[in-house]
This record gives C-alpha cells, sequence and structure tokens, in this order.
C-alpha cells in the first residue's frame, strides 16, 4: 500500500471547472475545493492505496506558507512515509515546499499540469518569465497565496523522483512548457508524460488519468 497526498490548485469555481471541462459538472457560483481529486482517491483506494486530499485554506487569508505548512502538518500527524506527494496547477507550488522541508518523508513528487518553481519565485512570477499576464487567466487573481514567493534548497529535491504531466491543451501551457524546458536540462531526475487534454485530466480523461497515478505507485 501506498500513501498518496493530492494537493489541489487554487480552490477553483464550479463555474472555471464547467467551462474547462465542457460539461455543467456542478451548479455555478460555488467552489471546489479538493473536490475534484473525489474521483482518483476513489480509483486509488480501490486499488489499495491509501489517499488523503486536504481541502487547502482560503487563498485571500493564508498564503503558500500557510498551505506548506498545512500538508507539513498532515504528514506529521499521520506519521505520514514514503508518500507520493501530486500537486495540480497551483499545488506545484506546495508540495515543491513541502519536500523542501521534509523530503526524508517523500516516495515521489508528482506535478500535474503545475508550476514548477525555482526558489525565490511566487506562482505570479513564473507566469511573468513566460511572458504571460497572470492577470489574464481566468480564476486567477492576486491573492497571496499566488504572489508569495517560494523559499527552499533545491539540494533538498535533487535525489527525490519526480514525474510531470503536461496537458498540452491546458490554459496554463505557457508555464508548462517552461517546465519541460527545464526538465529537458535534467532528464535523468525526471519522468515526462503528456496527455492531449485541457488543465483539468482528471475529469477531461480520467481513466487515462487515474492509470497514471495508479502507474507512480509502481515505480
Amino acid at each position: 500500500m501506498t500513501t498518496f497526498i493530492l494537493v489541489h490548485g487554487g480552490n477553483m469555481s464550479t463555474d472555471t471547472w464547467n467551462r474547462l471541462t465542457g460539461r455543467r459538472d456542478y451548479p455555478d457560483g460555488g467552489r471546489l475545493g479538493a473536490r475534484y481529486w473525489d474521483g482518483t482517491a476513489a480509483f486509488l483506494e480501490a486499488n489499495g492505496h491509501r489517499v488523503f486530499a486536504p481541502t487547502l485554506a482560503d487563498e485571500h487569508t493564508h498564503n503558500l506558507t500557510d498551505h506548506v505548512g498545512q500538508i507539513c502538518a498532515r504528514i506529521e500527524k499521520g506519521d505520514l512515509h514514503e508518500v507520493i506527494l501530486v500537486g495540480h496547477s497551483y499545488g506545484g507550488m506546495v508540495i515543491t515546499g513541502v519536500a523542501g522541508r521534509m523530503a526524508d518523508r517523500i516516495h515521489r513528487l508528482v506535478y500535474v499540469d503545475a508550476a514548477l518553481p525555482d526558489p525565490g519565485k511566487s506562482l505570479f512570477d513564473l507566469f511573468y518569465d513566460c511572458g504571460v499576464d497572470p492577470h489574464t487567466i481566468p480564476g486567477l487573481e492576486a491573492a497571496a497565496a499566488y504572489t508569495e514567493k517560494i523559499q527552499f534548497d533545491p539540494r533538498n529535491l535533487k535525489g527525490l523522483p519526480k514525474t510531470y504531466l503536461r496537458c498540452t491543451e491546458s490554459e496554463f501551457a505557457p508555464l508548462t512548457r517552461l517546465a519541460r524546458d527545464r526538465i529537458a536540462a535534467h532528464k535523468d531526475l525526471w519522468t515526462s508524460l503528456e496527455l492531449p487534454t485541457s488543465h483539468v485530466p482528471m475529469a477531461t480523461m480520467p481513466d487515462q488519468f487515474y492509470r497514471i497515478m495508479l502507474e507512480t505507485a509502481k515505480i
């Protein structure tokens, strides 16, 4: 049995989810939190794994440091080891920060169409670095969590196995191309995968996505 911790991105609105998926899965005007992991968690649990998918504290009143601390506390409370830490979108910032603090508890980092930061960068900085004004990204705003610059020692992450799943039709494509180019320079440390879908593969290509998540437990 492997332990997964699934870290969502920003607290996505149901309107954004419905637009990205092309369906009306939820009534407009709500927030999803970690609920978009429900199908993934159910699939992994049905295959014998343990899964935690916490909802991050509100990004307007809590910052990146708070979110990193929240996931670290979950790991410490459960005395969890050999964790596969999965981060989607902004969640890539969070799992990077967690691994920077407690790499000895992590088995693998999995970035799902996610931010891949260097020390001293915020999510907004990454968009600016690839020539995109983050204010033009639907559903993204200058909340505290997205503008705080991450601080970590990259040496703590160097020995960790890592997977990057890039969604080729994503609205985050400029940011994920930046990640792809960085990964290409360090292929020995990464498993790189792609799906021809939008930013929410757990909704648009669930079967393929679930299988990829399951395979990470076998690497």
